[in-house]
């Protein structure tokens, strides 16, 4: 693990205004554990400011209005970045999708190499969409304008 930085690197910043997921890990608020899960609505607003958004009934929702504090785990290059910060709702519900979904921002407080040492990524993992990708790309679509206006 490297050194940490207040920031998103430049690659980084530039990776996240483009199609890309990351794990975001928050606290259970039933049971306190940790938990991660993918999300795939995710952009860069600034280097310190992260935002994404989930569906309203998702548990993440509750977990992060327990408790703010999150991780989000990126691929890119040949590093896995760990960015960590407070979630802030920034939008509830978010405006012209079709079904309800909250909108974070995320004061990144620290940007780190997860990667063990003298490790790193030979590809980066990719994903595919399981079901109708004309619908998907559509919802993708209206989701990421949305928050782009929030």
């Amino acid at each position: 693990m490297s050194e940490a930085v207040t920031q998103m690197t430049e690659f980084l910043f530039t990776q996240l205004q483009s199609d890309t997921f990351a794990l975001l890990a928050t606290v259970d608020a039933e049971t306190n554990g940790p938990t991660s899960t993918a999300i795939s609505w995710l952009y860069a607003v600034n280097p310190a400011t992260l935002r994404f958004a989930v569906d309203h009934r998702s548990r993440l929702v509750r977990n992060i209005l327990e408790n703010p504090k999150v991780t989000l785990t990126v691929f890119g290059g040949e590093k896995m970045f760990a960015i960590n910060g407070t979630a802030r709702v920034a939008q509830n519900p978010l405006q012209d999708v079709p079904f309800k979904m909250c909108c974070f921002d995320v004061n990144v407080e620290a940007v780190r190499n997860a990667l063990f040492y003298g490790a790193h990524l030979s590809s980066p993992p990719e994903y595919t969409r399981a079901l109708d990708r004309h619908a998907a790309e559509l919802l993708d679509g209206q989701v990421m304008s949305a928050m782009r206006k929030a």
